[in-house]
């Protein structure tokens, strides 16, 4: 199969809607059998149906366990070995500091540091031994600029951009390279549930929108085609960099 990724293959995980979806869908569109991690079987085996067994296969699992990691690895080792990774997995979180509990903190970056440090960690053991990869990390721009309520969230995601730039250094000269896509508000299903329990959700969505320099909310294939550029050798002199994906947000 001819494409971008042809012959490659991919671990993506919470890839079984928004972004991490829209990932999954186009890195098989352009040649690459993906391993789908995820903690619900429901719509990873549905999606594994849509997409094609020869294609992909879903793993049901939580990215805090080490052994997620290792399975998803094994996986991906059985069709020849893992070259890119995505960390996409991730739960959202909203609260004052001062209101935040120290297990909601725990739990927060639990998912969305520790299981992608996790993730990371496996893949790029097998990676340094071949000498090539690439790791992308789904960040936020909450990584880089400070948003009220998203404290927790913001510290998980501004740990994984550290994160990625010194496995980046670390890795540099064995060809495995880390990069970071910093999405800015995306139309997910996370961010649809959050606008409907507003008051007046279109006005919400509207007001939220007018925030952003573009006038307009991201789409999951905005985040994805990052995300594949990230992840083809079209960015092999690129590591250790975070491309946002907001609209201008963060430039503003």
């Amino acid at each position: 199969m001819s494409g971008r990724l042809a012959g490659k293959i991919a671990i993506v995980t919470g890839g079984t809607s928004g972004i991490g979806e829209a990932t999954v869908r186009l890195f098989v569109s352009e040649g690459a059998r993906v391993v789908i991690v995820a903690r619900r079987s429901g719509p990873g085996e549905k999606l594994v149906a849509d997409i094609g067994p020869e294609r992909s296969e879903f793993l049901a699992g939580d990215v805090t366990s080490e052994a997620t990691a290792s399975k998803a690895v094994d996986l991906a080792e059985r069709w020849g070995g893992v070259d890119i990774l995505v960390n996409n997995a991730a739960m959202d979180w909203t609260s004052p500091v001062v209101e935040t509990s120290a297990s909601d903190m725990r739990r927060v970056l639990e998912t969305n540091f520790i299981g992608a440090f996790l993730m990371q960690r496996e893949a790029a053991t097998r990676m340094l031994g071949r000498h090539r990869g690439s790791i992308i990390n789904v960040t936020s721009r909450n990584a880089s600029v400070g948003v009220a309520t998203m404290g927790a969230y913001a510290a998980a995601k501004g740990a994984l951009l550290a994160l990625t730039r010194v496995a980046a250094i670390e890795w540099a000269g064995e060809g495995v390279r880390v990069n970071a896509v910093a999405p800015g508000l995306t139309h997910t299903p996370l961010v649809q549930s959050w606008i409907s329990e507003q008051e007046d959700p279109a006005g919400f969505e509207k007001e939220m929108a007018s925030s952003i320099p573009q006038g307009r909310m991201g789409e999951p294939a905005d985040v994805a085609g990052a995300i594949l550029f990230l992840a083809s050798d079209e960015s092999a002199h690129i590591t250790g960099a975070s491309l946002a994906v907001d609209g201008g947000y963060t430039a503003a």
